[in-house]
């Protein structure tokens, strides 16, 4: 089985300050003040590996459309529309929970897997880690998820991430719990009417402790409170700003690192059962 290549991770970034994209100035947006760097892996032969990570209404599914039509990646969404569980699971956690996930982790696992072979750079919405480090995990954590299956969940859920590389880059949407129902209520999805707020809110905490403990590889933490990406140009520019920075300047960036010649972790220490 191949492995992903991570020899891009040193490769430069093309810049140009007489404007990196000509095409990027779509969806009305400003195009980053015409300074975008192309991350295709078209023309540079690079092949970068994002996933946007956050809680339910934090806006990440729209943020990694936008960026993959910002950068020209390929993106991997999140499996909501013809998800088979979904609704039964709001309305039951508990009957509900292990077959959910098990959907989700089958899901993210061959989206993971397609990003890896793929030859191209991809952006994916949520990934396989947030799985097992925040929903399965609040789901046990809450008693809607059985101790034996939540150690089959976890059992199967090492041998899968066993088989993959970790993204190039976590972008992590933090929102705060107001802002999470204002967002929910204005989609409208029926089904997620009835999410507690007890549960948005473990979430949240699961989500800032799981960054604050992420050396899986470099994270771009976005307080996207007072962030409006999809209706101010400038918000969404800010954020691919930040983005290019992250990706450009790797020593400078990350915080913390896998000690060199130290496995990485495929799970959490702290979500083990005792």
């Amino acid at each position: 089985m191949p492995t992903y290549d991570r020899s891009h991770r040193g490769a430069a970034v093309a810049v140009s300050k007489s404007g990196r994209h000509a095409s990027n100035g779509q969806n009305g947006h400003s195009g980053m003040n015409n300074d975008i760097v192309d991350f295709s892996g078209d023309s540079m032969n690079t092949k970068i590996f994002i996933a946007v990570a956050g809680n339910i209404g934090t806006g990440k599914t729209t943020l990694t459309q936008m960026l993959s039509q910002r950068f020209g990646w390929k993106s991997h969404l999140e499996a909501v529309t013809g998800n088979p569980y979904l609704a039964d699971f709001y309305s039951d956690m508990k009957r509900w929970a292990f077959p959910l996930q098990i959907y989700f982790l089958n899901h993210r696992f061959k989206a993971h897997q397609a990003i890896t072979w793929g030859s191209g750079s991809s952006i994916q919405d949520r990934s396989i880690y947030e799985d097992a480090n925040i929903f399965a995990r609040n789901l046990y954590d809450q008693g809607q998820m059985e101790e034996r299956d939540y150690r089959n969940y976890l059992d199967l859920y090492r041998v899968m991430s066993g088989f993959l590389t970790p993204p190039d880059l976590v972008i992590y949407l933090r929102k705060s719990l107001p802002r999470l129902k204002e967002q929910i209520k204005k989609r409208g999805r029926e089904y997620e009417k009835s999410i507690p707020d007890s549960y948005l809110d473990s979430l949240n905490r699961y989500y800032e402790e799981w960054m604050g403990n992420y050396v899986q590889g470099k994270k771009l933490i976005i307080d996207s409170d007072e962030l409006d990406f999809v209706n101010r140009p400038k918000d969404f520019d800010l954020i691919c700003e930040k983005l290019v920075g992250a990706l450009d300047q790797r020593d400078l960036f990350l915080e913390s690192r896998a000690a060199p010649g130290q496995p990485i972790p495929s799970v959490s220490a702290d979500i083990l059962l005792k």
